[in-house]
């Protein structure tokens, strides 16, 4: 039986599978272009969330963001650290946490899962080189914010000490109640500078989400200014809508960047934010600029 693909069909597949080259070259090209070769300062560390560009493959995403000047790509899966080993990228936020943002650790219930999870990442996240990996609250679904506080810690308990062993900051993100996450408990910055203060350890810090916490509570800078101590990391976005972090937003990005930067922090910025332009990288390698004081 003749198996062999017909002429036609091999020459539109060969066509196609050039055509994504040459669309994801020129996609690079362009964004590489775009600050004419400029070089990032050095004072802020930068990283990008890789699921906002859903239509460009990780294996050139890393190649386009090294270009740029990142060293860093945020909320990959541990199956994924080969890729980013390839073009020497860190991992600046490990993802992957079962249960997701809404089954998390303020329900008892969650936490046998979680720890043996927590136990067999944080080994390869440490023979990784990375050093953070998210959680997530969980939504409140009728529980109290004093319970739900009191569960988390219960079990970050149990896992801060694995944490510790290896060297890897468990990160809990503050997320927003009103338009995207709702019933999400940890949506207040207040909140989870108290479930810090009761774990009392060093490898639990809050994901400060400028983009949500805008939406939550306001007053960015003065907050940042306050709790920098309880933050490991921050994500960026426009607002409302996650929007490009430009004029078209309220927020206003450099003097943020700068107030972090004033507190001391080593640590990654990353950005997430929705690409609206034609040319995602191009608008990934503008707010990296924008964030870069």
């Amino acid at each position: 039986m003749n198996r062999s693909i017909p002429r036609r069909t091999a020459i539109k597949s060969l066509a196609t599978g050039a055509a994504a080259a040459a669309a994801t070259q020129a996609i690079t090209s362009q964004a590489s272009a775009a600050h004419h070769g400029s070089k990032l300062k050095g004072n802020i560390n930068h990283s990008v969330c890789k699921w906002c560009y859903k239509g460009i493959e990780l294996d050139p995403f890393c190649e386009a963001v090294k270009g740029m000047g990142l060293n860093a790509v945020d909320l990959i899966a541990i199956k994924d650290f080969p890729t980013l080993q390839k073009h020497g990228l860190s991992c600046s936020l490990v993802t992957g946490v079962p249960g997701g943002i809404k089954k998390g650790l303020n329900r008892e219930e969650n936490h046998e899962t979680l720890i043996s999870w927590f136990e067999e990442v944080c080994p390869q996240i440490s023979n990784a080189g990375y050093k953070q990996v998210i959680c997530f609250s969980g939504n409140r679904d009728g529980l109290s914010d004093i319970q739900g506080l009191a569960n988390c810690a219960k079990g970050l308990n149990q896992i801060v000490p694995i944490a510790e062993k290896y060297g890897v900051t468990v990160v809990m993100e503050l997320l927003n109640s009103k338009v995207n996450h709702a019933d999400y408990m940890a949506d207040l910055s207040s909140w989870g500078v108290a479930l810090c203060d009761a774990v009392g350890s060093e490898a639990f810090k809050l994901l400060y989400d400028i983009y949500h916490m805008q939406i939550m509570e306001g007053d960015v800078i003065a907050t940042i200014r306050k709790n920098h101590e309880y933050y490991s990391h921050y994500h960026t976005g426009g607002v409302p809508g996650r929007a490009e972090i430009d004029t078209t937003q309220e927020l206003y990005y450099p003097a943020i960047m700068e107030a972090i930067m004033e507190t001391g922090f080593d640590g990654y910025v990353a950005q997430e934010f929705i690409p609206a332009g034609p040319n995602p990288l191009a608008s990934l390698e503008a707010a990296v600029h924008i964030c870069d004081v």
